[in-house]
Parts: structure tokens; sequence; C-alpha cells
């Protein structure tokens, strides 16, 4: 039966299943379910209630549920699994790519994960274990081992004597060229392979020597960095000795840049990927409780340097009706700045010269950010205090209103330096630069922002009295 997918507009179809959900109609269901592609599928069953997944997976034919299971999210695709016995696990995963095998095993428990492998078949079981060893993480945890290697002395007629007996149901571009060593010396297009009008050439005169590589212990961002700068749709994996050990393909790769920048999402608003998980309150509160402490910290810091600076201002009181505006624009700048410098870390600027020009521009945007903003509220200023008549005789209302403007552009320039900067230094630190957004910037922009403010309004205020 043919698939449709949601590019025909299968918006009332998609509705009708839904309701059948609803109804539990599992027989009536059955026939639309199949006619739908895989990733839909899986995509309905991700969306249904938990309780729904294990019968909407049991009415699927044999032959799909590999590739319904493969497309899964992480806390659907366990709730299957674990309904499964260990035999109809092990029979479905033997159907999947080995990296997709893995990630279905490797969520589940460790003795469980052995069990079903030990059911498989030893060829099949073993580059499942052998992507199971690295972190899921790095370019092994997410690398298949389904690659096409050909050895440098072969002919291009053994070659493709040798690709229609492969055993791989995945398509491929280019065959990897190994020595005798197994050590991965050049690729060859498959399209130059089947042109090539000689098939007794060797295919060491075929070679395309220079080629991009990952190593296995790779971080999985990098990985994606290097898709992205090089316009790599797969990109072959080696171990520290140069052995080819897999290839990394472009469904993974758009996973893994999917996956970083909802990380980084969520830890700009100190979260992170576990709330996107069916979890308790208790346990949804207790990960973003931490982030709120310390917003509550630095809030009892800022309540103390308003204390402090109470003393000092006397007559000048009308001063700190400005503080919200200076603590809201400070920021709010800096939340800006750490939020462009992040992004421009996970888009590759790691060069010196980049990370200065990035410095700089933040510098000049937030002065100039700074002088506008400044002129505003030093208008307001001068505004609230003539028309409200609430100002120190001996000092001029327009001193006064230089003396805000000048604070908030100080305090904008700052937090605008301040924000790229903590990015770039926990970055130099491998530290993950988002960590640096949301509400750890929010607290240390509001209390600079705050010293800043009543310092130099202090200081300039005492220089004319």
């Amino acid at each position: 039966m043919p698939f449709e997918n949601k590019s025909t507009n299968n918006k009332e179809k998609i509705e009708k299943i839904e309701n059948l959900i609803r109804h539990e109609e599992w027989t009536e269901l059955k026939p639309l379910f199949l006619t739908l592609h895989p990733a839909d599928i899986a995509d309905i069953i991700d969306n249904a209630p938990s309780n729904f997944r294990e019968n909407l997976f049991s009415i699927l034919n044999d032959d799909i549920k590999p590739d319904v299971l493969a497309e899964l999210q992480d806390v659907s695709g366990s709730d299957v699994a674990e309904a499964l016995t260990d035999s109809e696990l092990s029979d479905i995963v033997s159907d999947m790519a080995p990296d997709d095998a893995a990630d279905v095993l490797g969520e589940l428990p460790e003795e469980r994960s052995e069990h079903v492998l030990d059911l498989m078949k030893d060829e099949e079981s073993d580059d499942v274990r052998k992507l199971l060893e690295y972190d899921e993480d790095t370019a092994g945890g997410i690398m298949t081992t389904d690659v096409v290697a050909m050895h440098e002395n072969q002919t291009v007629a053994e070659a493709i004597e040798a690709i229609a007996y492969l055993d791989t149901e995945e398509n491929f571009q280019y065959a990897n060229i190994i020595n005798d060593n197994n050590k991965m010396i050049g690729f060859i297009n498959i399209w130059e392979l089947l042109r090539e009008k000689d098939r007794q050439k060797p295919l060491t005169e075929l070679i395309h020597r220079k080629f991009c590589y990952a190593t296995d212990d790779m971080d999985q961002e990098d990985v994606a960095q290097l898709a992205k700068q090089y316009n790599l749709n797969v990109i072959p994996v080696l171990n520290n000795n140069g052995v080819l050990v897999g290839r990394i393909t472009t469904d993974d790769i758009i996973d893994v840049i999917e996956e970083e920048a909802s990380e980084d999402i969520l830890r700009l608003a100190g979260s992170d990927d576990e709330e996107l998980e069916d979890i308790s309150i208790i346990k949804s509160s207790s990960i973003r409780l931490p982030w709120l402490f310390i917003t509550l910290i630095g809030g009892f810091i800022t309540s103390i340097i308003l204390r402090i600076f109470h003393a000092h201002l006397g007559e000048m009181m009308i001063l700190a009706a400005f503080v919200p505006v200076v603590l809201a624009m400070g920021g709010n700048t800096g939340i800006q700045a750490s939020t462009l410098a992040v992004r421009s870390i996970a888009l590759g600027v790691s060069h010196e010269k980049n990370i200065i020009k990035l410095l700089l521009r933040e510098i000049a945007t937030g002065a100039l950010m700074g002088i506008v903003c400044g002129v505003i509220i030093g208008t307001w200023v001068l505004t609230v205090i003539i028309t409200g008549g609430e100002y120190p005789l001996t000092i001029a209302p327009g001193f006064l209103a230089f003396t805000v403007g000048i604070a908030l552009f100080l305090a904008m320039t700052f937090a605008a330096v301040f924000g790229a900067f903590i990015p770039i230094l926990l970055n130099k630190l491998n530290i993950a630069p988002a960590v640096s957004s949301g509400p750890f910037i929010s607290i240390l922009n509001d209390i600079s922002a705050l010293l800043i403010y009543f310092g130099v309004t202090i200081l300039l205020i005492k220089t004319i009295t």
C-alpha cells in the first residue's frame, strides 16, 4: 500500500485518525494508519496518550515496525519498547540500521538491552554493541557501522560487482577506500565509478585522497559544524588509528543540529531537555529552582546595594525612581549581547580575530544604544523634575538629567560588553556558553547596572556640591 505524507494535505485524515484513537476504534483505524509514511505514524504515536502507544504500535504490520520505532522520540520509543517482549524487540531491532537499534536499546536498562542483543544474530548484535560503547553525544554515538569500503587494489569491475552483493538497505554515494591496514586513504564517488569505461582500471587511480572525516570521539556539535562548513551530506568516522569505523549521514546531522539548538534555547531559560519529557511537576520544579535561587540571591544583593546608597542620596532620592529603568535596560542589553555571542559560537566563530571583532562590535553597539537611550531618559528626567517640582534647589535640573543619562549610557555599554564576553570566556574554558545567559547574565547585569548608576550619580553630584 503506497504511503502518503503530510505535504499531500492529510489534515482531515489525521483528524479522523486522532478521533478514532480517542474512541479506541483500533480495527477501523488500521487501514487509515497504514497509508501514512512511517514518520507520520511515529508523529501520531508521539502525540498520543502514553496508555495508547502500545496499541497503536501493535496494529502495525511487522515490516513497518522497525521504520516507525526508529522515528519515535525517546519517551514514546521507550514506552513502546518496554511493552514488547524481548523476542519481539529483538526481531524489530534486527531489521533496523545499527545506529537506530543502538538508540532504542540505549534507552533500556542495561540488563534487558544485553538480553535483547543475545537474541540477535552475532554479526548484527556485534555492530550494535560497538555503537553502545560510545558516548551518545560523540561521533561514535551517532554514526552507523553500515559503510561501503573498497580496497585500493581492486579494479572498477570488482568494485561494481561487490556493490551489487552488499547487504545494506541504506543508500550511499561514496565508496571509502582503505589500504592493507584498513586505514582510510580516500574515497570514490559511485557515479564516477559507474561512468569509468576502463573496468580493469585499479581504484587507486581514481581515489580522491583529500577528504574530511570525524574521529569517533569528536563531539556531535563539532560534527555538525564540520558538515556545515564543508557542505557534507555524509562524513566518514575514523578511530584514533585512522581505521574506518562508520559514517554519519544527513539525517543524523539534522537531528544533532535540532538537539543542540533545543538544548541552547532551554539553557537560555535556565532549564534542560528533561522538561520536554512527561515528568512530574516536582521534577520540573527541581530543574528550574536552582536558576531561580540564583536570581533570588541576586535580588538580595541588589536590595543591599539600594540600602547602602540610600544613605548617600539624601535629598536626591528622586534618582531612585529611575532604578527600574536602568536595571531593565542593562539587563536586556546584556541578554541581547549574550544571545548573539552564544549563537555566533554555535555557528563556529572561534577564531581569535573573529572574537575580537565580535567584542568590538558589541562595545560600539552598546555605546550607540546607550547614547540614544541616555538622551531619551535624560529628557524624561528633566520633564519629571520640572513638572513635579521635586528637586534640590542647589542642583540644576539639567545636570540631574545629564547625570542619569550618562549613568544609563555606561550601564548599557558595560552590559553589552559583559554579556558578550562571558559566553566567549566560558567557551574557552570548554563550558557550554548557553549556561551564561538567562538568569545568570540577567542578575549580574542588574548588580553591575545598579553599581554603575549609583556610583556615577553620586560621583557627579559630589563634584558640584
